[in-house]
Formats: structure tokens, sequence, C-alpha cells
């Protein structure tokens, strides 16, 4: 079956998400089901709320999501830098959460059980519970790139927000993976994404980050929204959008070994906005002028 991704555009985000999802097949995949939405989390001040989903951002998704008759529907959490809670607070999006009447599980919080992986370099990963009980998985990442994975968008905001940091630490990331991220880390990022399936992937660049990341970079809102309930060519899109072709994104890479989906855009239906469109306009709002030939 040809992977489907949506691409839109709009001044307003909730209603560019709306219009990509209304081009996926997704009541089957929720209807009944235990739904968690695993927003980016990662960190948030007072001063600096860029780097995590937006509140109008996951608002925009909780109430599509609740248009699909889901069983049960919650956000899970897994912040990577600070407590949960405190970013969830900080960003706004616990406000979110109150208003529309759905409740926060974060991963980082005990009790712990251990989960198997397959393959990469561990073989197994500690999370919360919970975890192993979600029945359809949404992945509601940034536009982002980032220092140590290239990028951060559907695959790795799953694949390092369920490790337990009450169990791992703040950063999870050193006891993870004790040596300087390397192919080991990308592996990982694969092995976890194949054990924790997402069934939608959402990427949104409002605001994106370049330069770099996944904190601390130029952010700016280029309106673009990327989704597809296959998250590797979800993902493959929203990289190509950055200027990364799936060979220069090492968990893309893997993951496509792995046959955890498509990652050739000659076998993609991409719906929407013309991916070339999208590149165009993301290089117009973050660097100004036409992009160069790719």
């Amino acid at each position: 079956m040809t992977a489907r991704v949506a691409i839109t555009h709009g001044a307003e985000i909730g209603r560019a998400i709306e219009d990509a999802l209304d081009q996926l097949d997704l009541v089957h995949r929720f209807q009944g089901r235990l739904v968690a939405v695993k927003a980016n989390d990662t960190w948030a001040s007072p001063n600096d709320r860029t780097a995590v989903t937006q509140p109008d951002t996951l608002r925009a998704t909780l109430r599509y999501l609740k248009r699909l008759s889901p069983r049960r529907l919650v956000v899970v959490g897994g912040a990577g830098a600070m407590r949960t809670e405190e970013v969830f607070e900080l960003s706004g999006l616990a406000a979110v959460l109150r208003q529309e009447g759905v409740e926060l599980v974060d991963l980082n919080a005990p009790p712990f059980v251990e989960a198997a992986l397959t393959c990469g370099p561990r073989r197994k990963v500690v999370v919360n519970p919970f975890a192993l009980e979600i029945e359809a998985l949404v992945s509601l990442a940034q536009l982002k790139v980032h220092q140590s994975t290239t990028v951060t968008l559907s695959l790795k905001n799953v694949a390092l927000g369920f490790p337990a940091a009450g169990h791992y630490g703040y950063p999870r990331i050193p006891t993870l993976h004790p040596r300087k991220p390397t192919g080991g880390f990308h592996r990982f990022i694969a092995a976890m994404v194949q054990r924790f399936p997402i069934h939608l992937a959402i990427v949104a660049g409002h605001p994106a980050m370049v330069g770099i990341g996944p904190l601390g970079g130029k952010t700016v809102d280029t309106g673009l929204v990327v989704a597809g309930t296959d998250p590797l060519a979800t993902d493959v899109v929203a990289a190509r959008i950055l200027g990364f072709n799936v060979h220069a994104v090492q968990h893309l890479a893997e993951a496509a070994r792995l046959g955890a989906g498509e990652w050739d855009l000659g076998r993609m239906e991409i719906q929407g906005l013309r991916l070339a469109d999208a590149f165009a306009l993301f290089w117009d709002r973050v660097y100004g002028g036409t992009p160069p030939p790719s």
C-alpha cells in the first residue's frame, strides 16, 4: 500500500492540522481505542516556550481526535531535561488539558517495568507500564533540527520520550548512552519505534527550529504541518523540508533498513502542498529568498 503523507499550511495552525488529518483515513485506527498523544515536551521556561509543542497545536489535535470516538484519550509526557509537569505548566499545555478534560500520564514517573527490544544496542528499556497499554499512539512533534540526531521529528519524539527519566535520570541520555551519541544512538531510536509503533505522526512547524536544536536554535513560525499514518514516511518528508534526505539522518535510514515504513519519496502519495512548494515556503520563511537547487 502506498504511504500517504499530507502537507498543509495555514496562518492558523489548528486549521492546518485539521486540513492535514482530513486527508488521512483515521477513524478505524482510533475509534474505540485507548489513544495516547505524545507531545514534544523537552524543556520550557517562563521566557522560552519555543522548543515544545504549542498549546494551540495540542488543542487542535485533541479536538480532532475526539471526533474519532476513542474509548479513552490521554496525553503522555516524558520530558528529558526537567520534570514533565513543570514543562506542561510553563508551556501552557497543562491549561489546554484542563480545558479539554484530558488526562496527563507522566511516563517518567513510577512504577517502572522492563520492555524487551529486539534489535539495537540495548535489548531492554525501562518504561512506565502505561506505555505498554497504549492501543493507538499519536506522535505530535515539532519541525526541528537536533545536534545529536540531525532532526527531532516523530520517531525521536517517541523513542527518547518513552524511557523513564525517573529511572535513568535527568537528562536520561547519558545513562541510556554513556558514550557520545553515535550510530548506536540512532539504532536505539529505530528499535524503540519498532517496539512502540506510532499510528499517526504529526509534525508541526509552529514554530520550526533551525541552526541548533533541540533547544536554543532559531525559531520561525512556518505554519507547515506534515502528517501521515506511516511515521517513517512522514519523517522523511519533514526531514526533506528541513533540507535533509533520508540517508543524511541515520535513524531514518536505520528504521528503513528494519522495514519500519516507506522511505522512498517516489513511492509516497503526497496530498495537499507539493513537497517542492513546502520546501520553498519553508526556505523563504526561515532563510529568505529562493532555495538552492535540491
